[in-house]
């Protein structure tokens, strides 16, 4: 029995059909109580359906939606303790940052001593205080998010809904609001789903995350989970850089492949790829290893990730290593690789 901690938000079998097309297909997860919770994939996998499913926005052709224990699939968006964050943030150019923020309070009546006393008390945790004053033109691209984001924090909304909230910044300040966005949803206690096709973003923020392809989930677990130990080839290559190396799993459970004989405990027999990621491949002595050509090195300042092929089979391979590492060939000459078999996943081809 699931602990109703563990069922904060449930999905039950949530189908979305639109026409012929099926854009959300059977899905369920059970989302937990102040946990922040990821919805990856690439493009048409269904995930901004999802969203807009939980928001309210669509209704769905099949399942429903449970928020602690309350069915809330017919109702209304206004009348749901939800709240959606859009990623063109759409502030109102007229107004100043205070009022953007106070804006759905006032919408719903409040007295203005508690206006102005949530809307200073969520001012102060995303440090908005000094551009209380400020119109949006007056503002940066972080500052513009944060705002929206307080926007949506002030209403307390029991689950915040994000799309791409992050989108529309630069690399580093988007790095930067990551850290931000998971410092704040601690700081409010509240569920944040959120949607993004960015990977490195997903396992940065999220507690947990949800892979989908094709409007069906794949695999749902810890961000450490989903890079360790990927459901099948298609999470292990979306997420992260993988290696796979094509070969045979025999009767006796091993892995062969040119050059290659390695355990593949519990794999069925047959057609077979390793998986493999590039800072799992080691280097190995001359004679003691994987024969293999050096092809390119990519510097990354603390790392350099080699780009080689097999020698016996031409499979191309990356292998990442420290920067200050001895490496004895130069690009064109042979080096020796080792595949640690703990280190290694077996998926059929």
């Amino acid at each position: 029995m699931t602990a109703a901690a563990d069922r904060f938000l449930a999905l039950e079998g949530l189908t979305k059909d639109f026409g012929a097309t099926r854009a959300v297909d059977g899905i369920s997860l059970d989302l937990r109580r102040n946990e922040f919770f990821a919805l990856l994939g690439p493009s048409g996998c269904g995930k901004s359906t999802l969203l807009r499913m939980l928001a309210g926005f669509e209704a769905p052709t099949e399942g429903r939606i449970l928020l602690d224990g309350q069915d809330i699939t017919a109702l209304k968006p206004e009348r749901r303790p939800l709240n959606l964050m859009f990623q063109s943030y759409a502030l109102f150019p007229h107004m100043t940052v205070a009022r953007n923020i106070a804006y759905g309070l006032e919408m719903e009546r409040l007295a203005k001593p508690e206006i102005a006393a949530r809307v200073d008390e969520i001012m102060a945790v995303t440090d908005l205080a000094p551009f209380a004053d400020r119109k949006p033109d007056q503002l940066s691209g972080g500052q513009k998010q944060r705002v929206a984001l307080a926007r949506a924090l002030v209403k307390r909304p029991r689950v915040l809904l994000l799309d791409e909230p992050l989108g529309a910044l630069d690399r580093k300040l988007r790095e930067r609001m990551q850290l931000e966005l998971k410092r704040l949803q601690h700081e409010v206690g509240i569920t944040f789903v959120i949607v993004t096709h960015d990977q490195e973003e997903a396992l940065v923020m999220a507690d947990r995350i949800a892979i989908l392809r094709d409007g069906r989930l794949l695999q749902c677990g810890t961000p450490e989970d989903v890079y360790q130990r990927p459901a099948d080839r298609f999470v292990a290559n979306f997420i992260g850089t993988m290696n796979f190396v094509p070969g045979v799993i025999d009767a006796g459970a091993r892995f062969t492949a040119p050059a290659i004989d390695l355990a593949a405990p519990g794999a069925p027999p047959g057609r077979a790829v390793l998986a493999i990621r590039p800072e799992d491949v080691a280097l190995a002595e001359p004679g003691a290893g994987i024969p293999a050509t050096l092809r390119d090195i990519a510097y990354h300042g603390l790392d350099r990730v080699l780009h080689v092929t097999l020698s016996a089979c031409g499979t191309p391979l990356q292998l990442r290593i420290p920067a200050r590492a001895d490496l004895t060939p130069a690009v064109g000459g042979t080096l020796h690789i080792a595949l640690p078999p703990d280190r290694c996943t077996f998926f059929p081809d």
